[in-house]
């Protein structure tokens, strides 16, 4: 039987998944409420990491747009901050808000902070150990092989730990986006401070979500594992 059938799993993942899908809707519904809010300055995303990055005195980081909804990001390897076209030619409160908090990422990169510089260091094996890991769990299963499953439990944690290492690389470059937005005179009222800190405070949500998710996940498999259950 597929672990997604087995009533313990939905149990146990059903309240991850509701935080999941309330973390998505509240990220959704504050960006679409703070990008009908225009900035008084009347910057663009664009114009704001751009203003930012003078500001923050940052060398070599170039702005580049991508498509997609919310697909923001910086890239450490080829310093390029990426935005997505609401943020990049949006001139609201939302728009400086996400251009801002990637341009917190850049300053990261730049500082050499640590918790960056060990989450890029973990993706690869991250991206191994999604796919791997429950193979190997599955197998030790199948074949009564404790050690098996118990490594590939071992492989698939590492997305847990990837996640619990990213809660601190998120929240402090939020922190610095809402520094960096009002020390730069991009954000100059109370309501648009208010506005920043909602969109960034929604965002953060969503990784909280992800490692209660991935925590979960990683329990459900370990009960299965050292609790003596078996799939056919």
């Amino acid at each position: 039987m597929l672990f997604w059938f087995d009533p313990l799993y939905l149990i146990i993942m059903a309240p991850a998944f509701i935080l999941m899908l309330a973390a998505q809707w509240y990220v959704s519904s504050s960006f679409r409420k703070w990008s009908a809010v225009p900035l008084r300055s009347m910057l663009s995303g664009a114009e704001a990491a751009e203003r930012l990055i003078r500001y923050a005195g940052l060398h070599g980081v170039r702005i580049e747009q991508v498509g997609g909804m919310l697909t923001d990001h910086y890239d450490p390897r080829s310093k390029v901050l990426r935005l997505s076209p609401k943020v990049y030619f949006g001139r609201s409160v939302a728009s400086v808000a996400v251009a801002a908090h990637e341009l917190g990422h850049a300053l990261q990169d730049q500082e050499g902070y640590a918790p960056l510089k060990l989450r890029s260091t973990m993706v690869p094996a991250v991206n191994i150990g999604s796919y791997l890991g429950w193979i190997l769990i599955l197998l030790g299963l199948l074949l009564n092989m404790l050690n098996l499953a118990v490594l590939g439990l071992i492989v698939f944690s590492l997305g847990a730990l990837f996640a619990l290492v990213t809660l601190p690389v998120e929240f402090n470059a939020s922190a610095r986006a809402k520094v960096l937005l009002r020390q730069a005179g991009i954000v100059q009222t109370e309501d648009e401070v208010r506005g920043v800190n909602q969109v960034l405070n929604a965002a953060a949500l969503t990784y909280v979500a992800a490692l209660i998710t991935a925590a979960l996940q990683v329990l459900y498999y370990a009960l299965i594992i050292f609790g003596g259950r078996r799939r056919r």
